[in-house]
């Protein structure tokens, strides 16, 4: 029998999908579950630990914003607007007390941000990891989901990418100081960015890039039995990516592959580009087209190949 590790985190997902009973509404599949509670609320969960997500550098109460951030991101695919935040610490038993209260409070200053707060959760002694819940509502707007598109449409990306591939690069450097850390160390969900897109009704799929661009286009993809073309010229990064490409950065691992960006990949009809630059949706990039294919593939210059999935 295989192990988890030799599976992979996506396949691990589909078959344990395929074994469970049906949720009877939006769940497994998507960025956030959506059910009724007297009103959509959607709920999304994930767990970050020191071995994977507590780069050098990064402070207690960084790595608590970023626990609380990977989840308000998924609310932010989905549309939904924050309202609440459910968090289990497992720490080490000699781990020194102020350390799990600045995680506390990077937790909650990130909900703070979101317009959400942190309603309970759980203690133990562990390995080093957070598990959070978000919790948010619709509030009457529709859901978007990652099985929407349709081939013809046009794919956009919102803000600028690499940023996080760019800042780990440069602590792997010694170049810190010529880097913005943010993106890595407090990156920020896009909980205006999904709200205004799923009010406008434009976007008919959407998901967030803290796996990767590529992770995403694959999985819309699949989600909507459509293909991809994206356009590696047209792939906005941050201004990052080339300065830390001086010390070793790939620049198309960094942008396709790399993760840590916690942007919105989105699909929409061409003919809502004009409604969609009106809606409020400011800074967002076209970097592509859904065809009538199977998967998603990278065009650079005269090559054309399969993005393939993430590594984050």
């Amino acid at each position: 029998m295989a192990s988890i590790g030799d599976v992979g985190e996506r396949a691990l997902v589909k078959k344990i999908i395929g074994m469970i009973r049906p949720c009877g509404g939006i769940g497994p599949g998507d960025d956030a579950a959506v059910f009724e509670a007297g009103g959509a609320v959607a709920a999304s969960t994930d767990r970050v630990s020191f071995d994977r997500h507590f780069p050098k550098g990064m402070s207690f109460e960084q790595f608590g914003w970023t626990a609380a951030a990977v989840n308000f991101s998924d609310l932010a695919a989905m549309g939904a607007r924050p309202f609440g935040l459910l968090a289990s610490m497992a720490m080490p038993r000699d781990m020194d007390e102020e350390s799990l209260y600045d995680m506390a409070s990077g937790m909650d200053e990130c909900a703070n941000l979101c317009g959400a707060r942190i309603l309970g959760g759980d203690t133990k002694f562990g390995d080093g990891s957070i598990t959070c819940t978000a919790l948010g509502s619709m509030g009457g707007r529709s859901p978007l989901l990652r099985s929407g598109a349709s081939p013809g449409e046009m794919v956009a990306v919102t803000g600028r990418l690499g940023g996080a591939a760019a800042a780990f690069a440069a602590i792997e450097a010694g170049a810190e100081d010529e880097c913005d850390m943010g993106p890595l160390y407090a990156p920020s969900p896009r909980i205006g960015e999904g709200e205004i897109l799923s009010a406008s009704g434009l976007a008919t799929s959407c998901m967030d890039l803290s796996d990767g661009l590529a992770n995403a286009a694959e999985s819309v993809c699949a989600a909507s039995h459509v293909g991809m073309e994206i356009e590696m010229g047209f792939i906005p990064e941050s201004p990052y990516v080339e300065a830390m490409a001086e010390v070793g950065l790939d620049r198309r691992e960094a942008l396709l592959r790399w993760g840590g960006d916690y942007e919105l990949m989105f699909t929409f009809k061409k003919e809502g580009l004009s409604a969609l630059s009106d809606s409020g949706l400011d800074d967002f990039s076209i970097i592509g087209m859904v065809t009538n294919g199977d998967g998603a593939y990278i065009c650079d210059g005269g090559d054309r190949a399969r993005i393939g999935d993430a590594r984050y």
